[in-house]
């Protein structure tokens, strides 16, 4: 690398931090609107059809070529290609804010990878710098986006580099993302996001029966992470097999929202569902509340939302981890924390990356439980991922 070009791909890297969290502050921002605007007009929940049938005639019209999102992004980033168009930021930006307004249950941080990994690339192109440069720009992208949309700087610089899976060389991108990082995180907090705070977890030392214990609840984990991401699969399989067109496909899918949404009676699964997080370390959840947002996350986001899967995971692997605890008599904070980053691990392969989420919102004393059951989560979620 000439030491111009370094100077160029440095100067990418910071520039791709910066958009990033400017983005993030932006999307964090009203995306707070768009859910406080649903919780006081619950009835706009009954518009989710429509709404699912007008993002998918934009969708349709404009997104084809990035109706990949994440995947897209992961696909840049392992196998090169195109420039990501340019339109899927604010695309991305306005369906999850449409997603979320009308009630559909999805996350945020595809979002934030998304908009970050767009704008970092685009810079990149525009600037014309050496192609053999762009996975550091990329990575660097994600990782900013990642970690500026959850305020966890360095799981989100691990995460751009775990979640390809590729060999030890993706190491040499670590630094980049880093920086990228760091920088996305503090422009978001510099602009007056306040991040979601969680309990700093305090334990005893681990014991056999412990460590038990923890098996016990990184195998349920494992196993209902398959089952969201098949859930998830088969949802979009069956639906492109029967309803052709993506308007239609989110149009009933947003019908069936909203029926489940009445039978239920509860708003708890509309949206990502924060409060059901934090409720989760102070009171065992009962498994129809994991159950249902599984349902909810599955038909969302099958049906073809737009959103991401962290948030949900949180939701469903912090209630299914108190619920453990609680049964298997171990304190229920320590069953919501590491449910929280073990279910997303596994379904995404990224045990090393939530692991370090676990200490950046819970604090160090969390680690090892962490570690050893995003491992057993991982393990026994065999090879399936969210991302290709």
């Amino acid at each position: 690398m000439k030491v111009s070009d370094f100077g160029l791909t440095a100067i990418v890297i910071a520039l791709a931090g910066t958009m990033a969290g400017c983005a993030s502050a932006l999307f964090l921002a009203l995306l707070e609107g768009v859910t406080t605007f649903r919780e006081s007009h619950s009835t706009i929940v009954y518009l989710l059809p429509l709404g699912g049938f007008a993002l998918g005639l934009i969708y349709d019209r404009f997104g084809k070529e990035i109706a990949g999102g994440s995947e897209l992004v992961v696909l840049r980033r392992t196998e090169g290609g195109p420039a990501i168009p340019f339109r899927l930021a604010p695309m991305v930006l306005a369906g999850t804010l449409l997603t979320h307004l009308f009630g559909g249950s999805a996350g945020r941080e595809g979002t934030g990878v998304q908009m970050g990994a767009c704008l970092a690339d685009t810079a990149f192109h525009r600037l014309r710098i050496d192609p053999s440069h762009r996975q550091h720009v990329l990575a660097a992208g994600v990782a900013a986006g990642f970690g500026s949309v959850f305020g966890t700087p360095i799981a989100g610089a691990i995460f751009a580099i775990e979640v390809v899976r590729g060999s030890v060389r993706e190491l040499r991108l670590l630094p980049a993302s880093l920086v990228a990082a760091a920088i996305g995180d503090r422009v978001t907090t510099a602009l007056g996001v306040h991040h979601a705070s969680y309990p700093q977890i305090t334990v005893a030392t681990l014991t056999f029966s412990l460590v038990g214990k923890l098996v016990l609840i990184g195998t349920a984990l494992g196993l209902t992470a398959l089952v969201f991401i098949e859930g998830i699969r088969r949802i979009k399989q069956f639906g492109k097999l029967t309803i052709k067109t993506l308007p239609f496909r989110l149009a009933i899918g947003g019908a069936f929202i909203v029926i489940a949404w009445r039978i239920v009676g509860s708003s708890e699964y509309l949206g990502i569902g924060t409060t059901v997080i934090g409720r989760s370390f102070t009171a065992p959840q009962g498994p129809s509340v994991f159950a249902w947002k599984i349902a909810f996350t599955a038909i969302t986001l099958g049906s073809g939302f737009i959103g991401g899967e962290v948030t949900p995971l949180f939701f469903i692997g912090a209630a299914m981890g108190s619920a453990l605890a609680h049964l298997l008599g171990i304190p229920i904070e320590v069953g919501a924390g590491v449910g929280l980053v073990a279910l997303f691990g596994a379904a995404a392969k990224s045990p090393v990356a939530m692991t370090v989420m676990a200490v950046e919102l819970m604090g160090p004393a969390i680690f090892p439980y962490a570690l050893f059951v995003t491992a057993v989560a991982t393990l026994m979620s065999a090879r399936r991922s969210l991302y290709r």
